[in-house]
C-alpha cells in the first residue's frame, strides 16, 4: 500500500510505502518507510499487523542473556527503564524500529554520550550514566524495560514479559 503524507521538515509531500512480512517469533509486521524528494528526510516505521488494544508492556532485565530479547516498538509507544533514569517519549515525527534489548540501550547509551560531549550535563554525571547504560547493554545489571502503547501495536518477544492493559491515566501524551 502507498499513500502521501506530508514531510514535517519542508511540509512537501512525500509518499511512504507499507509491506507486510511475517517475522520470526514476532508474527506479522507492517514496515513503512518513504523519503522526501525535496529535503531528504527519512522516515520509516515497524508496527505488529494487528492492535492487541493499549498495552502496558514490563520486560525485566535480570541475567546476560536477557538482553537479547527482540523489541518492536511503534512510533506510538512510550519507552521506559526507570532505574536507569530513562523515558522516551515519542513526538510528531517518531519512528518505530525493531531490535533487540541490548540495541536499544546502546542507542540510548550513544545518544547520552553525544549530549555529554555537547556540555548538556556535568561531566561526572554523565559518566556515572554512561557506567550504567555501558553495564545494563551487557546485561550486568537488573533492570525494567516498560513499554506504554496507546495502540497496542509493540511487543517484547520473551516468555517473561507481562502485558497489561494501559490505564487512559497513565497513557503518555505525545509531544509536539
Amino acid at each position: 500500500m502507498e499513500y502521501e503524507v506530508q514531510c514535517p521538515i519542508c511540509g512537501s509531500k512525500f509518499t511512504v510505502s507499507d509491506y507486510l512480512y511475517e517475522a520470526p517469533y514476532v508474527g506479522k509486521l507492517i514496515i513503512s518507510g518513504g523519503v522526501c524528494s525535496r529535503c531528504g528526510y527519512k522516515w520509516s516505521d515497524v508496527r505488529l499487523a494487528e492492535s492487541r488494544g493499549a498495552r502496558r508492556i514490563v520486560y525485566r532485565v535480570e541475567k546476560p542473556d536477557d538482553v537479547n530479547a527482540l523489541v518492536v516498538r511503534a512510533s506510538t509507544a512510550t519507552v521506559r527503564i526507570p532505574e536507569l533514569g530513562v523515558e522516551i517519549i515519542p513526538g510528531y515525527a517518531a519512528q518505530g524500529y525493531i531490535t533487540t534489548v541490548e540495541g536499544l540501550v546502546l542507542d540510548i547509551l550513544e545518544k547520552t554520550k553525544f549530549l555529554c560531549e555537547s556540555g548538556e550535563a556535568p561531566r561526572e554525571e554523565c559518566l556515572e550514566k554512561i557506567s550504567l547504560l555501558d553495564k545494563a547493554a551487557n546485561g550486568e545489571i537488573s533492570y525494567t524495560i516498560e513499554l506504554l502503547d496507546p495502540i497496542g501495536v509493540s511487543m517484547i518477544a520473551s516468555n517473561k514479559v507481562i502485558e497489561e492493559p494501559l490505564e487512559a491515566a497513565e497513557a503518555p501524551k505525545e509531544e509536539k
